[in-house]
């Protein structure tokens, strides 16, 4: 139909039909603003426009509809699953929004012959080897890592820094690991670690508490007391850990899930619980109209989280919900196994939801906090700099290299919630003079304000430049020529012998130099944006530096082609092996002749002989 300022529902509405299905409402601009799912399409969206009581939030909502959109679907799980695919891809404002993680970490396994190895892991799970998980986080991964090494010392280490080994590393030293690499552990004795770790993941470490009584009650009768003491402490360890991860008696897979809001902000809180065993836990913090209550954040969160992800036979909640069966149906659907979502528990599960509520009301208070505290620095920069309104968006930029080798260029963004990490971006600075700070701070403000004029993201209200008058004056003349109006400019130079603290901060439109308190509100938050600019930058300057130092060097020697190059990386466990290597140990390595080995070596060693 054709937009226009007055929206006619109803010739709508009448053509709707009493399936099930997915509706999408769009403003003027064509823009979906909102995505629905409906046992009766018709009926639930003739809801909105009848004249009955309304919450503001649907109010506000309905007032910007200028056309609908629907989909017909055979079942209302099939319209609950559509509805979650199309708000992770569409992200309408007045949704619940969950921000997808790029993939949920596990534990892997490697399937080295041998002697394998435990790692963290997130991606794909196609290579070979086995994988534990997945874990709520990072974190609890590294967590069970470091419980295991401290239990079963199977090595953690990448298989090209354990093929080079000729002495044990310090893992070693301080008994985290029984050094493989150099034959300090017959590979049947690993083998044994290998085996007690995997019951451990698996859930099982009863078994392996039992197996290891045994041994060290052999080992005692044998009169190896040295070896039944470190089994002993092997068990006491194991032991401990039991207590604080297992639920008793538990051998499946469960979570539980709280939710607790205040109207404006939610915090979801999931403890992970697999094979009895608890993996961890995480907060999470959907984006929640106003308005919204806590039971519909948690069915939202619950279609978004596991929805195309990995499904726990069981999920204990903290909110009845409305459309609880219908979840049940959906997400037994995407996992294939039957799914119960709990509210009423009683002993050790009540104990883990009491726990997880108590989590999700402490995240959520510090975050309340964190936003007032983040909200009171904005408004104490508006007064400090004499902006004509308190600042929505800031925007920071600094240079990184080495020389002016790998220059890399930050952007940094943050509103007044703290860091936009999704809006963050990084320029490779190409085609200027090594080490000019001046022409490198003027590409990456060309390239960031021309696809911001394209209508890539929103402007900032106040752009800062880490850098004095120069890069100052470079961002003024940028944003001159791409017309861009409306930003304020703000300089952060170093200060005498570059000592922190001690920084001028200069305003781009009178060339005034603002003198800040050390501890005012305002310069924090000006430290905080221009020391994130700063991590960012240097971190992607030395991404940048070590790939062209691992590669460059060997792509310039003719013959090497890019199969032999990873060949020669991998045999001397990176580019400072293979300059460390002889003629002989070059050409030992597959596909490398005498005569290319020379070659390599020359490069290397422009002065030396072979």
């Amino acid at each position: 139909m054709t937009k226009t300022d007055i929206f006619d529902s109803s010739s709508i509405v009448r053509h709707l039909p009493e399936t099930p299905g997915v509706y999408r409402m769009l403003d003027g601009d064509g823009t979906v603003i909102y995505v629905g799912k409906a046992r009766r399409l018709r009926r639930r969206v003739a809801s909105y426009f009848n004249r009955g009581h309304k919450d503001p939030k649907t109010t506000t909502m309905v007032a910007q509809v200028r056309d609908i959109e629907f989909t017909v679907t055979h079942t209302e799980a099939e319209a609950l699953i559509l509805e979650n695919t199309l708000i992770k891809e569409l992200s309408p404002r007045y949704n619940v929004l969950l921000r997808d993680d790029k993939s949920y970490p596990y534990i892997y396994l490697s399937d080295h012959a041998e002697f394998p190895r435990l790692g963290f892991y997130r991606g794909s799970r196609r290579r070979r080897g086995r994988f534990f998980g997945p874990f709520p986080s990072a974190t609890a991964v590294r967590n069970t890592l470091s419980h295991l090494q401290k239990v079963f010392p199977v090595r953690q280490c990448e298989d090209t820094f354990f093929q080079n080994r000729s002495r044990p590393c310090l893992q070693y030293q301080i008994k985290r690991c029984t050094a493989p690499c150099v034959g300090f552990i017959q590979p049947e004795d690993y083998a044994r670690d290998v085996r007690h770790a995997v019951k451990f993941l698996e859930g099982r470490s009863g078994e392996v508490i039992d197996e290891l009584v045994r041994d060290m009650e052999a080992a005692s009768a044998e009169l190896e007391f040295e070896r039944a003491a470190r089994l002993r402490d092997r068990i006491s360890s194991l032991r401990r850990i039991q207590e604080r991860q297992y639920m008793s008696g538990e051998r499946g897979d469960l979570d539980v899930v709280a939710c607790v809001g205040d109207g404006q902000t939610a915090c979801v809180q999931v403890f992970v619980f697999r094979h009895g065993q608890n993996l961890g836990n995480k907060a999470y913090f959907p984006k929640v109209p106003a308005g919204t209550d806590e039971a519909d954040v948690l069915a939202a969160f619950l279609a978004r989280h596991y929805l195309g992800g990995k499904v726990p036979r069981e999920i204990v909640i903290n909110q009845a919900l409305r459309e609880h069966r219908l979840l049940e149906e959906a997400l037994g659907a995407a996992s294939g196994h039957g799914v119960s979502l709990r509210t009423s528990v009683r002993a050790e599960r009540r104990h883990w939801l009491d726990m997880a509520i108590n989590n999700a009301r402490a995240a959520l208070q510090l975050r309340t906090a964190s936003q007032a505290g983040m909200q009171q620095r904005f408004e104490a920069l508006q007064e400090a700099l004499a902006l004509e309104q308190v600042p929505e968006r800031l925007e920071c930029f600094d240079i990184s290299h080495t020389g002016g080798e790998a220059t890399v260029a930050s952007c940094v963004v943050f509103n007044r919630d703290g860091p936009l990490k999704a809006d963050y971006r990084r320029f490779n600075i190409e085609g200027i003079t090594p080490g000019d700070d001046y022409a490198a701070m003027r590409q990456a403000l060309t390239r960031r304000y021309t696809r911001l004029k394209r209508g890539e993201a929103a402007l900032p209200d106040l752009l800062v430049i880490d850098g004095g008058e120069g890069q100052l004056s470079q961002a003024v003349e940028v944003l001159q020529e791409l017309q861009v109006d409306g930003v304020s400019v703000l300089g952060i130079a170093k200060g005498p012998e570059r000592k922190a603290g001690l920084e001028r901060l200069i305003l781009a439109d009178t060339g005034e130099e603002v003198m800040l308190p050390t501890q005012s509100p305002a310069r924090l938050l000006l430290q905080q944006i221009r020391d994130e600019a700063h991590r960012f930058a240097i971190t992607g300057h030395r991404q940048r530096r070590g790939k062209a130092r691992r590669t460059s060097t060997l792509e310039e020697i003719a013959g090497l082609g890019p199969k032999r190059r990873q060949q020669l990386l991998k045999q001397f466990g990176g580019l400072r092996g293979v300059m460390a290597a002889g003629v002989e140990d070059l050409a030992s390595v597959k596909g490398i002749s005498r005569g290319l080995a020379q070659q390599i070596y020359d490069v290397f060693h422009p002065d030396g002989a072979g």
